[in-house]
């Protein structure tokens, strides 16, 4: 399922979720434009495991490693930001944001503590976001461009659901990949599990604006 957007309207022109989606996207072409130094960059920067440092949890939720990386981490903060922007208000959205991409790279690191490859990306925090959302907009529904047989069907899918199924997706396939190799690389399942659970747990704390009737 790929979403395409939501159906609940911001209330507040989503200023920081803007900024930290084009911060993104600068840093990757700034990547790009490195050539054969792209990959020495993301050892440099990105958080491996191996040779943990506390500055990587910030710079690596701002590295990507290919442009549908980036391009499916920023669709779904693009989704997914603004109205929890708009719950938490601009400066506790950011500090919101940073921390649950630490937690996230935390996560992955005390699961694979041996591994030497560098784990980059703003996916981690982007599952905390998707964790406050979750419990913020119960009532939404995400507009989704759903596979059916050999057809593509735009359909409405309720925002917790669509969640929910990600969230035990991650947590499924994290378990499964506990006691393989940790250089075999992939998709960092338990900074998702990680990112996703923070959020849910600061985003009550952090909550500046009343929620309407019918939501948290």
């Amino acid at each position: 399922m790929i979403p395409l957007r939501d159906t609940v309207p911001s209330a507040t022109f989503p200023v920081v979720n803007l900024a930290i989606i084009a911060a993104n996207v600068l840093v990757f072409l700034y990547q790009l434009s490195l050539g054969p130094r792209f990959e020495a960059f993301l050892y440099t920067y990105g958080l491996v495991p191996r040779h943990f440092a506390l500055t990587s949890l910030l710079t690596s939720m701002f590295l990507h490693g290919g442009w549908f990386h980036l391009l499916g981490n920023m669709l779904y903060l693009y989704i997914f930001g603004d109205n929890v922007e708009d719950r938490l208000g601009h400066v506790r959205y950011l500090v919101f944001y940073l921390l649950c991409g630490a937690a996230a790279g935390a996560a992955q690191a005390w699961t694979s503590p041996h591994s030497g490859l560098p784990m980059v990306g703003a996916s981690g925090a982007i599952a905390g976001v998707s964790g406050a959302y979750f419990l913020f907009f119960p009532t939404s529904r995400v507009v989704t461009l759903v596979p059916i047989f050999f057809f593509l069907q735009v359909v409405e899918v309720p925002a917790v659901f669509f969640l929910a199924i990600w969230f035990v997706w991650q947590f499924v396939s994290g378990v499964a990949m506990l006691g393989e190799k940790s250089d075999v690389g992939g998709v960092a399942f338990w900074a998702h599990v990680g990112g996703f659970l923070t959020g849910m747990v600061l985003a009550p704390a952090l909550r500046e604006r009343a929620a309407p009737s019918g939501w948290i």
